[in-house]
């Protein structure tokens, strides 16, 4: 796919621009909810690597999260794309943006499963008491799920295309994903700290990342699975 793009280019800027993208994109919406861009990043990042538990809390998410959320929504393309599913998926008289919302929600359900093991381990490990604060966890645990569902199913649509399908999902995905790890990060760490009431900057930026990415890739999946 991008196989006329120098080394630098695809390697450097094209991730640099991704992030450039979504950080720009994310403080549009989050000033819009009346929140100042600059300050809820300055938060954030703070948030995710400014303490010992922030940066185990970055880590937590940047292994269960990521690589095995990754890893299971470019599984499930290029298993479809193997047996021929997608492609009769697409010739049924079905819009595309349905099959987007459905394997969107079956991704969601996915990392909710991984996460329903991984969340009780790592409070046990880190000493954490959730139960009090479980609906708040819940509630920003569904936002990241559902922005990094959007994001992941539609940028493997787009990888499982291509040869180096390997290669072009991290490059895509993770630049554009950060906004969203870094908020989910630091709105764990505020349930945790103060409940749901504390995390108000970092839902917002969640809540940005869900609304751009779900209706990006609503509209633009008919577009890239097509041959």
């Amino acid at each position: 796919m991008n196989g006329d793009l120098p080394a630098w280019a695809e390697y450097v800027a094209l991730p640099l621009a991704n992030l450039a993208a979504a950080l720009a994109l994310s403080g549009i919406v989050v000033l819009a909810v009346g929140q100042d861009p600059l300050a809820a990043l300055a938060i954030l990042v703070d948030g995710a690597i400014g303490s010992k538990e922030g940066i185990g809390f970055t880590l937590y998410y940047a292994t269960t999260f990521v690589f095995t959320g990754l890893a299971g929504v470019q599984r499930g393309f290029l298993l479809e794309r193997e047996n021929d599913c997608l492609a009769g998926l697409l010739t049924a008289p079905v819009d595309p943006a349905d099959i987007y919302a459905g394997k969107l929600a079956a991704n969601v359900v996915l990392l909710g499963a991984t996460q329903a093991v991984v969340v009780p381990l790592t409070g046990l490990f880190l000493h954490a008491d959730l139960w009090p604060v479980l609906p708040g966890l819940l509630a920003v645990l569904l936002l990241g799920n559902v922005g990094f569902a959007a994001l992941a199913t539609l940028f493997s649509a787009v990888a499982a295309r291509t040869r180096a399908r390997e290669t072009l999902l991290p490059l895509l995905f993770l630049p554009l994903a950060l906004p969203l790890l870094i908020g989910a990060v630091q709105a764990t760490q505020a349930v945790l700290a103060g409940g749901l009431g504390a995390a108000r900057e970092a839902v917002a930026v969640l809540v940005a990342f869900d609304v751009i990415f779900g209706v990006a890739g609503w509209l633009l999946f008919a577009y890239v699975v097509r041959d």
